[in-house]
């Protein structure tokens, strides 16, 4: 049996993206112990896996506020102690960071990572006993699984990834879907009245607005769209896990640049994703095995509803031309 760590500790996408590396990996070694590093703010993520056994949470973005604190210190000291507990046979630094691989010295065990040309942060390579130049030029996705295979000895994936979710994917659909109209800066928004008129056209093909939120902006906004569209529903407020399971009843999703439109992919729920800050094609929503994912737009884009409709015609299901 081999002993891995995955150390994937940020953002909430980005983890999502290293999920289908625990599949790789099971594929090729069905019995390995799997075990992950993770910022405390994502640990949900590695929980949704059934075969992710031990996740270790750091608190990095909290520890740098109150860096000075002795509580802070002791937190650091206890999970550090705890990493070191166990020895692996493998410890992939799948973000490739300093941060990162300086967490990875704290397991016992060779680290595996990015080479110096390979990551945005050379430093971090030589924390790396084995090291692999792999390109950036493609998704983030396919360079994670390249490292994990290089790193255990496996032909690199060709195929579409599986996020190992199918036990919360298989559920029956309802006449609804998700719209993930919230992300983490305002430039990354689409307008509420795309929102709305979104909502509007499937109102009339029949299928309900399911609008999550988290934050009390969000739920203003998810309030102001749900009173423009007929049927809408701005769903209560929900954990990560609570609405992991409920998004894939949903028919479809559509989504902005945000974490959730990841994990909607994830748990093979057909998504169109709309960007209009940031280029989707190394880090854009990368759809599973049996759904599709379209990302729409880019840097200083603002996609048209006529557009996120034709192409959610052309991936769901044939309706009505708008």
């Amino acid at each position: 049996m081999k002993r891995i760590l995955i150390v994937k500790t940020t953002s909430m996408g980005d983890v999502i993206h290293a999920l289908p590396v625990v599949e790789d990996i099971l594929q090729h070694y069905p019995d390995a112990h799997i075990d992950w590093l993770v910022e405390e703010s994502f640990a949900d993520i590695p929980r949704l896996h059934p075969r992710v056994q031990h996740i270790f949470t750091v608190a990095v973005r909290r520890w740098r506020k109150h860096w000075w604190r002795c509580q802070t210190w002791r937190e650091i000291a206890a999970v550090k102690k705890a990493v070191g507990v166990e020895s692996y046979d493998a410890v992939l630094d799948l973000q490739g960071l300093v941060k990162s691989a300086v967490m990875a010295t704290w397991a016992h065990g060779p680290r595996y990572g990015y080479d110096k040309h390979s990551i945005r942060e050379p430093l971090a390579s030589r924390f790396y006993a084995h090291q692999y130049a792999i390109s950036y030029r493609q998704h983030a996705v396919i360079r994670m699984r390249t490292l994990a295979a290089m790193a255990l000895g496996y032909d690199v994936p060709q195929d579409q990834p599986n996020y190992g979710l199918a036990a919360l994917s298989q559920q029956p659909k309802t006449t609804a879907f998700v719209a993930l109209h919230a992300t983490s800066r305002d430039s990354k928004l689409w307008p509420e009245a795309h929102w709305a008129q979104l909502g509007q056209y499937y109102a009339a093909q029949g299928l309900q607005m399911w609008l999550p939120w988290a934050s009390a902006s969000e739920h203003a906004r998810a309030q102001r769209i749900a009173a423009q569209v007929p049927h809408a529903t701005v769903l209560p407020k929900l954990s990560l896990q609570q609405l992991a399971s409920q998004m894939p009843q949903a028919r479809f999703a559509v989504g902005v640049d945000t974490g959730l439109s990841h994990l909607a992919a994830a748990l093979d729920i057909p998504i169109v994703a709309i960007y209009t800050d940031t280029e989707p094609a190394f880090t854009g929503v990368a759809g599973g095995r049996n759904s599709p994912a379209i990302n729409l737009g880019g840097k200083s884009q603002l996609p048209a509803v006529e557009a996120v409709i034709a192409q959610l015609n052309d991936l769901v299901f044939p309706v009505s031309k708008i």
